[in-house]
């Protein structure tokens, strides 16, 4: 990462005169400032870090960190979110952001599984778990890391199952930095400063106090912290430090541009867009479950990146998956997306009778307006639209389980995003080569009548 000494100079993180919004006495409060400290001491540029918070008090610091990019996300989820953030900025951008999870014990069991890959992964990421032993925002109950014989709200007459060893596990899943520390430790900056630079993945677990629920009913105090940790066995301190595993996105970039482990698939080198946009273009493809909508959609917005588009995808079904709609937003731009919802779309696309329902349900119809090009497949009724509508042979052309994909790549030709041959090879890559002919045949066909 570089940057002129005097923009670092200037960096700022926490916001000054920063608010906490946590209890008296809560070690989130402590978190924060070493997390501070440990940025500025890193001189890190603020618009190359990512803080990615998860429900619960520590999910708090988002406002704290105005001059950083924050994304708050569902409970536990966290480290998934911070894995693709990373994953994207160090397999198909410049790697310079640094990627830092905030996560309380409670997210940390329930997201443990996204801790565990992320740590066999390798990824660029930096979790910091508040642990104060209790779930704090919703009454105190008891965690995966309560310590026996900690009274709790689901446990008053104190814990007695003995609490899982994060830090172990981590260290079991081959993290090659872990680390356990007090909240009030005066090593905690410098280990979090380590922890944060290193190109792995890292996982720093911090004891504190959640003067609410657990010091209000076992009467603990901060210098307590630390016998309460040799009574679970927890080590403090760096637990591990590996240099010997490689990041992850150095072990696939080789890939770029060349054969990856699926037969006959290719990974498409970027090209500079042959018509290039002004402005972005948001497109609805509202269709059935199990008709490769969400699939085609995606081979779509890879052929995009591959011919210089910046492309963004959004996907939405019921829980049923196999029955019901299937829907998909894609947005495509001449820069950057920094907002990936469609908030009125350009271009909607309607399969079949399910994305029919969702399209009313929704509100898609209604979003259209006056100035949206809607396409309905011929056998859907045509009324209710104010926009530019027109009836689409699409499911008789390329059969149900590939008119979405028949759809888009017209689309895709028509606005001359990308050659008939570029589309062809695309579906070849991803669906093998009958869809690719039946998409060859389907976009000459609605070509020559001119339906589109």
């Amino acid at each position: 990462m570089t940057a002129s000494t005097d923009n670092l100079a200037s960096e700022t993180y926490l916001a000054p005169n920063a608010v906490f919004p946590f209890c008296k006495g809560c070690g989130h409060s402590h978190v924060l400032r070493r997390l501070d400290e440990a940025l500025r001491a890193l001189r890190l540029p603020a618009r190359d870090v990512v803080l990615v918070t998860d429900i619960g008090c520590i999910g708090l610091a988002d406002s704290l960190f105005p001059t950083i990019h924050t994304v708050h996300t569902t409970h536990g989820r966290s480290t998934a979110f911070a894995t693709g953030i990373a994953l994207a900025d160090s397999v198909l951008s410049e790697r310079r952001l640094k990627t830092i999870v905030l996560i309380g014990d409670g997210g940390a069991m329930i997201g443990l599984q996204h801790l565990v890959h992320a740590a066999m992964l390798n990824v660029d990421v930096t979790v910091l778990v508040g642990n104060n032993f209790v779930y704090g925002m919703t009454g105190g109950q008891g965690s995966s890391l309560t310590p026996e014989g900690l009274v709790t709200a689901t446990t008053p007459e104190g814990n007695v199952v003995p609490p899982m060893d994060l830090c172990g596990i981590l260290k079991n899943s081959h993290a090659p930095f872990v680390a356990r520390h007090l909240a009030t430790d005066r090593a905690l900056s410098a280990t979090l400063q380590e922890a944060i630079a290193t190109p792995n993945f890292a996982l720093v677990e911090i004891l504190e106090l959640c003067t609410e629920y657990a010091s209000r009913h076992n009467a603990m105090i901060g210098s307590a912290l630390k016998e309460l940790a040799r009574r679970q066995g927890w080590e403090l301190g760096t637990i591990v430090a590996r240099t010997d595993r490689q990041p992850y996105h150095n072990r696939i970039r080789p890939l770029n541009g060349k054969r990856d482990l699926r037969p006959g698939r290719t990974i498409r080198a970027v090209q500079t867009p042959a018509h290039p946009l002004r402005k972005e273009l948001g497109i609805v493809v509202a269709g059935s479950a199990g008709e490769r909508v969400q699939s085609s959609t995606a081979v779509f917005s890879e052929l995009m990146l591959g011919m210089g588009y910046h492309v963004t995808q959004k996907n939405d079904n019921p829980v049923t998956q196999g029955s019901g709609f299937s829907l998909s937003e894609v947005k495509i731009g001449p820069s950057p997306i920094l907002y990936t919802g469609i908030e009125q779309p350009d271009v909607l696309g309607i399969l079949s009778a399910d994305g029919w329902r969702e399209a009313v349900v929704s509100g898609w119809r209604a979003k259209a307006g006056e100035t949206a090009e809607v396409f309905v497949d011929k056998s859907l009724p045509c009324d209710h639209f104010s926009g530019r509508v027109r009836h689409l042979p699409l499911r008789e052309v390329f059969g149900p389980e590939w008119a979405a994909l028949g759809f888009l790549m017209t689309l895709a030709v028509r606005d001359r995003f990308a050659s008939v041959s570029d589309c062809v090879e695309a579906v070849q890559d991803a669906f093998g080569e009958a869809p690719a002919e039946k998409v060859r045949w389907g976009v000459q066909q609605l070509q020559s009548e001119a339906a589109l």
